[in-house]
């Protein structure tokens, strides 16, 4: 046999043994944990295995991830896991549609313009936390309350001036489309509150993921003095290009502005409960969750 055919065959019985090797390897393998990313992960391929917690259920890892949550969770979402100020409450992420993957997913990467991305070292640290809270966390099967025919009333008075929905309303705001889709219960609940709970700075103009760019609130004041509030839209190193809160594009040259500053205070006004009692924001929330991309479901 020639030197050039003894190679050959090498080569092929190699590649053959790679291959074996992979599918065997592939065979044995557990289903794949979930991986740190930004931002909503895409969903899961129709026929794709369930991933579930392996730690569920388990009492060192509900005892161990209970240990992980007062220490670096009690400050922000509360010792009961009801939030607090700083952020949403922890007590119906299943029920409100959440599943072991998604809020894995979430802990890991955050979700922009809603939640900070968060870390517990490895992998069996946040599923411990997230078996602890699966813990406290009521069954699923409890009734929604609110009524999302006069949520969209509520709506209509109050947020279509800001935010679109199919297409109608403001334009300072996010369109809510399918915000029904990408947001829990919760969490919207505290954006209404509370909305500048998960404002972040623009570190030097660079998008941090945890708010999506084009809605940086930020501040101006011109060489006239005028103070001017609004959404950066656009930003190189000589100018900005803002969205002022009439919906106004405006752009300046940095050099002519006295401040030029990135605020942590939402535009969107805090509505508590003197400017939107509970009842009218249980309803509001029931027609916000029917808002998933198509036409708003009566219920």
């Amino acid at each position: 046999m020639k030197l050039t055919t003894r190679l050959l065959v090498v080569v092929l019985v190699g590649l053959m043994a790679g291959v074996i090797g992979s599918a065997g390897m592939m065979a044995q393998a557990p289903p794949v944990q979930a991986p740190a990313g930004r931002g909503n992960q895409p969903p899961a391929p129709p026929g794709s295995p369930k991933i579930k917690n392996p730690l569920e259920g388990k009492a060192d890892a509900i005892a161990s991830g209970g240990e992980t949550y007062r220490s670096q969770c009690v400050s922000c979402h509360g010792a009961d896991a009801k939030g607090t100020a700083s952020a949403s409450g922890l007590t119906a992420l299943w029920t409100e549609g959440g599943s072991d993957l998604s809020l894995f997913r979430s802990i890991r990467a955050g979700i922009p313009n809603s939640m900070f991305a968060h870390s517990f070292g490895p992998d069996n640290t946040a599923w411990a936390v997230l078996a602890y809270l699966r813990s406290v966390n009521p069954e699923s099967g409890a009734p929604r309350a609110g009524n999302a025919a006069n949520g969209k009333n509520v709506f209509d008075a109050s947020c279509r001036r800001c935010h679109q929905v199919s297409g109608v309303g403001g334009r300072l705001g996010p369109p809510l489309t399918d915000v029904g889709g990408q947001r829990s219960r919760s969490l919207l609940a505290q954006k209404i509150r509370r909305p500048s709970t998960y404002i972040m700075v623009d570190y030097g103009g660079i998008d941090n993921g945890y708010i999506k760019y084009s809605y940086f609130p930020v501040t101006l004041v011109t060489a006239d003095g005028r103070r001017v509030r609004g959404l950066k839209k656009n930003e190189d190193t000589f100018s900005v290009q803002i969205m002022d809160t009439n919906e106004n594009i405006r752009g300046y040259v940095k050099s002519a502005l006295k401040e030029y500053t990135t605020d942590t205070t939402s535009l969107m006004p805090e509505f508590g409960s003197d400017k939107l009692n509970d009842r009218d924001l249980e309803d509001l929330l029931a027609y916000l969750e029917t808002l998933r991309g198509s036409a708003p479901v009566d219920r």
